[in-house]
């Protein structure tokens, strides 16, 4: 998630998703000249943005706290980038840097595309290595694998690979970037086109998910982590805020269910901030939300309820195991929680 283009200009010109300008690719080879190593790198992220929290989520389920960093940013961002004003005297302690952006310039000066999380910063440099949000998780679950936890799921088996890909581009146009399109159009035509393809969208998924616990297969795939960030942040913020507001995630049995048992799965709810997703959104869109007023509700204590999706089968994590407590340092705090 961007704010290069300031953010007053949100919702008052055409909505258009940057592609990641910085795409190397950290690898278990090093072909592109950044191994895997451990404590190299440390990870950008805002947990309000929902490309931002796939990384998060992976990194918990994968056991990858001890090896790769973390850096949580301030909702808040201003027109100069993501700030990590919530960490002691406005600076990342790792980095050393009071804004993303710096990271960035001491890659390259006059970059396009703006600053972007999630973001893998190489610590010792202080170099941003890649902003490439569609191929940071799957390299996490395929190139890092000598760092895994025991027990770690397969996030991208190869068997499943080509199906999870198909179910993960539908989700990704009409669903990830749909909400997108629909909160930032600057037409009515297109806001409608959006809206309706995103609908369309949810009600095939819903069906899919009638019969079947996960998306692809029996387990918790990529695919899954890509549809739950989206999802999670539905009622509170996309059916209000940009106005995707046909029905609730909470009115849709299916996948209000599906979307309880994800949050309810180690690794999934104890990495979101209600919080950090309501001021981010309602504060940040100037464009849509002049008056930055952030809403009371919804009222989040549905997402502790039971879902009863057990009953469909699936194993979770496979043949592997939940990961352990969240760091004391990266634990959500009780504002952000329902």
């Amino acid at each position: 998630m961007s704010g290069d283009d300031g953010n007053s200009a949100y919702g008052r010109k055409p909505f258009k998703r940057s592609t990641a300008h910085f795409t190397d690719r950290i690898t278990a080879d090093g072909r592109d000249g950044w191994p895997v190593e451990p404590g190299r790198y440390r990870l950008a992220v805002s947990r309000a943005c929902p490309w931002a929290s796939r990384a998060v989520i992976s990194r918990r389920l994968l056991g990858l706290e001890d090896t790769l960093s973390l850096a949580v940013a301030d909702p808040i961002q201003d027109d100069r980038s993501w700030r990590f004003t919530l960490d002691p005297d406005g600076r990342d302690p790792v980095l050393g840097i009071g804004f993303l952006k710096q990271a960035y310039d001491r890659r390259e000066t006059g970059y396009p595309g703006g600053v972007s999380v999630p973001a893998i910063v190489d610590v010792p440099s202080g170099k941003l290595v890649t902003n490439d949000y569609q191929q940071i998780t799957l390299d996490l679950a395929t190139e890092w694998t000598a760092l895994h936890r025991d027990g770690a799921p397969d996030l991208y088996p190869r068997a499943l690979r080509d199906e999870i890909d198909t179910v993960m581009a539908d989700v990704y146009e009409d669903v990830n970037n749909g909400v997108y399109r629909a909160g930032f159009a600057a037409d009515q035509e297109t806001y409608e086109a959006a809206c309706a393809g995103l609908f369309r969208r949810l009600d095939l998924l819903s069906r899919r998910l009638a019969g079947q616990r996960y998306l692809v297969g029996d387990t918790i795939t990529e695919a899954d982590i890509r549809l739950f960030t989206t999802l999670v942040r539905f009622d509170a913020v996309y059916h209000g805020h940009f106005k995707c507001n046909l029905w609730k995630l909470s009115e849709n049995p299916v996948l209000w269910a599906y979307a309880r048992d994800l949050y309810q799965t180690p690794g999934f709810g104890d990495t979101v901030d209600f919080d950090h997703i309501k001021r981010h959104y309602y504060q940040v869109h100037t464009g849509i939300n002049p008056t930055a007023v952030v809403p009371l509700g919804p009222d989040l204590s549905g997402w502790r309820t039971p879902h009863h999706r057990e009953r469909l089968g699936g194993r979770p994590f496979g043949e592997g195991t939940p990961p352990g407590p969240v760091p004391a340092a990266e634990e959500v705090p009780a504002r952000g929680r329902p």
